[in-house]
């Protein structure tokens, strides 16, 4: 079967649905594939945590409603080295601005919620295979669905199919290169059924590694310890995360944790890689298919959700106007944030996690960062800022 449309989007995560709303708004039509079922990707655990850009992008699309009533807005967060808390005040910083928490998977609900009330075309189970005819203006995208093979025919395509999709690898061999940092260490996480102990979350250094609380929602808490790349998931009972996750986020005080029934855990890896070419002819990449940054600094859907930003502004462009300029720039107007994001959660991964022992070198350097958080008022407003989403970043002209 053939099917046209004006732009195919390969993905149903956040970024093509995000991306296939807002060309709606402007009434370009386009094809949503994703590999996978409904009810896998609105049920898929991952980030929660958003920015002000997102959220006040979502209220423009008209799909913040939930959010409006069960986010959980933060207007700060607490860093804590050796047991010496600090919060940091993002409004205070920031001029109002604050993040929210609220599942990856709701936000997901959320958005194909409004595609399908628009009539909206989504194929569920639809495996992209191959995407051709790039060089050309007519590009097209195989796909296998329902034991037959298909043809997707579109003036563009949309790479959102994330890090093992097949949207990068149709990238010719030699148009990019790849950068990327595997760290030493990963993250083991929970979800547990137990009243968040803070009402914000708290990053925690201490000499044991590493230790992480969030939330879900108030009655849910999400936390994460540092573990070697080698740990096994089988040596972790759930008293044993407990009582490790007390002692990582202790603050010298009776601060204990709500302890309740662990519903979920995984040790996942941490990492950060990008690509420095987000596009080739009419296929052009968002989200994890070009970058990943560690979940440190919780910018991994916010990042994605920008990037199609950029490529629906370009692309509507191109119809509206028959100009280029935006599709031309778009991976160098990508690539401005992208950067900033890495090294913001870079330096986030750095600073708390225990990566050379207790009172070395390194690890003095690690305080002295803290501290100047702690006493610079112009260090605290760089970790708000970039915490809770620039507005903007830097021209194209200051960068080299």
């Amino acid at each position: 079967m053939d099917i046209t449309t004006q732009v195919g989007i390969i993905g149903a995560g956040p970024a093509g649905l995000t991306l296939a709303l807002l060309l709606a708004q402007q009434g370009i039509e386009s094809v949503i594939l994703e590999n996978r079922s409904r009810d896998y990707v609105e049920s898929r655990v991952r980030a929660g945590l958003l920015e002000q850009n997102t959220v006040d992008l979502l209220r423009d699309l008209g799909v913040a409603d939930r959010l409006d009533r069960e986010g959980l807005q933060h207007h700060g967060v607490y860093l804590s080295f050796n047991g010496v808390r600090r919060r940091v005040p993002f409004a205070e910083l920031t001029g109002g601005r604050c993040i929210t928490i609220y599942g990856q998977q709701e936000v997901v609900k959320d958005l194909i919620a409004k595609r399908l009330a628009q009539a909206g075309a989504i194929r569920f189970e639809a495996v992209a295979t191959q995407i051709e005819g790039l060089d050309g203006h007519s590009p097209s995208v195989r796909f296998e669905q329902g034991g037959a093979t298909h043809t997707l025919h579109c003036d563009y395509v949309a790479g959102c199919d994330g890090y093992h999709g097949i949207s990068r690898a149709a990238l010719p061999a030699g148009s990019y290169q790849e950068h990327r940092i595997d760290y030493p260490f990963s993250w083991l996480g929970i979800l547990a059924h137990a009243a968040p102990a803070s009402d914000e979350l708290i990053y925690a250094y201490h000499e044991r590694g590493f230790a992480l609380l969030s939330l879900r929602s108030p009655t849910v808490s999400r936390l994460y310890l540092q573990v070697p790349n080698d740990e096994r998931m089988d040596d972790w009972t759930d008293n044993r995360i407990w009582d490790e996750l007390d002692l990582r986020l202790g603050d010298g005080t009776d601060f204990k944790l709500n302890r309740g029934a662990i519903f979920e855990k995984g040790i996942t890896p941490m990492r950060s890689f990008m690509i420095d070419n987000m596009q080739y002819g009419r296929l052009f990449l968002a989200g994890d298919a070009a970058h990943i940054v560690p979940p440190t600094g919780g910018k991994g859907l916010n990042l994605a959700v920008a990037d199609v930003q950029l490529m629906a502004a370009a692309l509507i462009e191109a119809y509206q106007t028959g100009q280029t300029h935006r599709l031309n720039s778009y991976t160098t107007d990508c690539l401005r944030r992208v950067w900033r994001v890495q090294d913001f959660s870079n330096t986030m991964t750095y600073l708390f996690h225990k990566q050379a022992p207790h009172g070395s070198f390194e690890n003095k350097l690690q305080q002295a960062r803290f501290d100047y958080i702690v006493y610079s008022k112009a260090m605290a407003t760089t970790i708000a800022e970039n915490y809770v989403g620039l507005k903007t970043v830097y021209p194209a002209d200051v960068v080299r």
